[in-house]
């Protein structure tokens, strides 16, 4: 599939700098992907104005967003979208961010992601964790609504979202309204990392660590026999803190980078005892 033009239908602001936009597809095109069982991803392209450090015209920028919305989702996607100060080399998500109604966002559908061996989500294990820093929760619901809308799958999922401050907490509404909904499947904590945090919060504290990932993730694959995944979803910083970096493979023949590989399982679930197995970085 090719270069793509998605008109935007409606927009609703989240926080003080993030937004959820609903886009509509061609008429032609009943969902975003090509399977509705698969988690999609989409490459925005904005052609930029700014001006690098040699005062050149950075021009064609591209930033991938995964939509918060179920891949069988007809006729709309949504996507959460943080608009960072635009800066020489970004400014992707401010410039979706700053759309108005019937403007259009311009992307290609990305390959489908595939997480050791196999682009499948749903069946594929017992139990599944799902730990998002800020706006990392987006790929991450939708993975949770592939498992959760199927009534035939009984994988258990543990959401651990970590913000800076309780406001800062995107999706909370319908993350909660997920955990009602599927009170026996979906378990949801959250963490702060900010200054001021009320005396009464209930949560946990602090960025990660090897007692929370005990506590809020279910158990290593080797633990008790039953199957495990873990996904991390957010900055670089924040992945590798809790599963160390992504890595390349070598260059390609015609130059190019090697596509990216997951890289030894290091930080916070390595100390915790899982697996390279168990884990994958988003």
């Amino acid at each position: 599939m090719g270069v793509s033009s998605y008109p935007l239908l409606e927009k609703w602001q989240q926080s003080h700098d993030s937004w959820l936009l609903r886009f509509g597809l061609s008429t032609d095109q009943k969902f975003l992907g090509t399977d509705p069982r698969l988690p999609t991803c989409i490459s925005v392209h904005h052609d930029s104005s700014l001006l690098d450090e040699d005062n050149n015209q950075v021009g064609l920028l591209k930033k991938s967003y995964s939509p918060i919305s179920h891949p069988a989702t007809e006729r709309t996607f949504d996507l959460l979208v943080k608009a960072y100060t635009p800066v020489p080399g970004g400014g992707v998500g401010d410039a979706i961010c700053n759309l108005r109604v019937g403007q259009s966002l311009v992307g290609k559908l990305k390959a489908e992601r595939l997480v050791h061996g196999s682009p499948l989500i749903g069946k594929r294990w017992n139990r599944i964790g799902l730990v998002a820093g800020g706006t990392g929760i987006a790929p991450l619901i939708q993975l949770a609504r592939i498992i959760l809308d199927d009534p035939a799958d009984d994988t258990k999922v543990y959401l651990l979202s970590i913000n800076r401050n309780e406001h800062d907490i995107l999706m909370r509404k319908e993350i909660d309204q997920l955990a009602k909904d599927h009170p026996n499947r979906l378990y949801v904590s959250y963490s702060l990392t900010g200054k001021n945090i009320r005396s009464d919060w209930e949560g946990y504290i602090g960025r990660g660590s090897v007692d929370m990932a005990k506590n809020a993730l279910p158990p290593p694959s080797s633990s008790d026999g039953k199957t495990t995944m873990i996904f991390v979803c957010g900055t670089d910083g924040f992945r590798d803190m809790w599963a160390g970096p992504i890595a390349r493979a070598p260059p390609l023949p015609d130059g190019s980078k090697g596509p990216k590989i997951q890289g030894d399982l290091l930080g916070v679930l390595k100390e915790a005892g899982y697996e390279a197995s168990d884990v994958f970085k988003y």
